[in-house]
């Protein structure tokens, strides 16, 4: 692979990582539950990891790292707020939108490490993959409880 689709590549995660932060901000703001929004918060300065790991290897690549995430991952993030507005703050809604931010995660780390790249960064990847899958499969796990007690939203 050369470094030039190295680059794209990891800007494409540098991009979904950069939405997730946003996300799980978006989230904690407008989770009700004070262990949600703690939860959340967690995530979102975990997802500020990977954007600074990723950031690193695009520089080592001799590229420049993108500054914004995605206009979908914007459009979301509103629709989270709409929908929460609409529903007096339910933490089941915000996890359901927290989910789906988490499968478009998941899907591009699985998408990137079908892609031929050095095994140090492959490593990096696979990395922030398992990390992507653990923050999808929590927020699934959250998501359930809350449907299965609606007292508690």
């Amino acid at each position: 692979m050369s470094n030039e689709k190295i680059i794209s590549m990891l800007n494409g995660l540098l991009e979904i990582s950069r939405d997730g932060a946003e996300g799980f901000r978006t989230c904690a703001n407008d989770a009700n539950d004070p262990s949600l929004k703690l939860y959340f918060e967690d995530r979102a300065l975990s997802c500020d990891e990977a954007i600074q790991s990723l950031s690193e290897e695009i520089l080592g690549y001799g590229g420049n790292p993108e500054t914004s995430g995605t206009t979908a991952a914007v459009v979301h993030r509103t629709w989270i707020d709409i929908k929460t507005a609409l529903t007096n703050v339910d933490n089941l809604t915000v996890l359901e939108e927290c989910e789906r931010g988490e499968d478009a995660a998941v899907i591009a780390y699985e998408k990137a490490l079908q892609e031929e790249m050095p095994d140090s960064l492959r490593e990096v990847v696979n990395q922030q993959y398992e990390g992507a899958k653990r923050n999808h499969e929590r927020v699934r796990e959250l998501r359930d409880e809350a449907r299965e007690n609606p007292d508690l939203v």
